[in-house]
């Protein structure tokens, strides 16, 4: 990346960071990204890629209890349309935490890198918004529901054509933990690795979140 680049991410980054300050004064007692959700359990059933891409989360079919954050970013009334987020934590082979962060976006080839609001969780499509740096090129991830309690998973590599890859079965089973944190910058899955410009994007508004549940 070339310094332009860094300075853009840096400048991003450190407007991330302030709103993230600002929402955490006004309500340092809870999450100032993503303060109103729900944690509960789910199974992530992969069926795996055909032909593969050289990612073996993507690749691999395989089946694990998941834990699942449904939430509202801003905490806007019920009534009113809010960017949704969903969050995923998976195991990784070594046993470390893994976690995908998705929120309501567009499906197509540029919409799917903005961020839409709708009244209900799965009202819109998701994608993690931003790339992961893989063998084959930035992959994103996708999710859609069709069927209630039932999230499908996809992969396109950069604007190309969505693959299905995995269904998520969510439960209504509560798995509330005051202490979770769903964090993608610590908390990787293995072979889909953060790109440094995303890393610097993404990092001063997390720490600020960091610090404003330790606060």
């Amino acid at each position: 990346m070339g310094s332009l680049g860094r300075r853009a991410s840096d400048a991003g980054g450190a407007v991330l960071a302030a709103g993230t300050r600002t929402l955490g004064a006004v309500r340092p007692a809870h999450k100032p990204l993503h303060p109103v959700g729900r944690v509960v359990r789910g199974r992530l059933h992969r069926r795996g890629l055909e032909p593969p891409i050289g990612v073996e989360f993507l690749d691999e079919p395989g089946d694990q209890q998941v834990l699942v954050r449904e939430s509202r970013s801003i905490g806007l009334p019920e009534h009113l349309p809010d960017i949704h987020g969903l969050a995923v934590r998976v195991t990784n082979p070594d046993g470390s935490p893994g976690d995908l962060l998705l929120a309501t976006t567009g499906w197509g080839r540029l919409t799917r890198f903005v961020l839409t609001a709708s009244r209900t969780t799965y009202g819109r499509p998701m994608t993690t918004l931003l790339p992961y740096r893989t063998s084959v090129g930035p992959i994103l991830l996708g999710a859609r529901s069709e069927h209630r309690g039932v999230v499908q998973l996809a992969c396109a590599i950069g604007g190309g054509a969505w693959r299905s890859f995995a269904d998520l079965a969510i439960s209504r089973e509560d798995a509330s933990d005051p202490t979770i944190s769903f964090d993608p910058v610590v908390n990787q899955v293995t072979g889909l690795d953060q790109y440094p410009a995303v890393i610097r994007l993404r990092e001063p508004a997390y720490r600020s979140a960091r610090r404003s549940r330790n606060a």
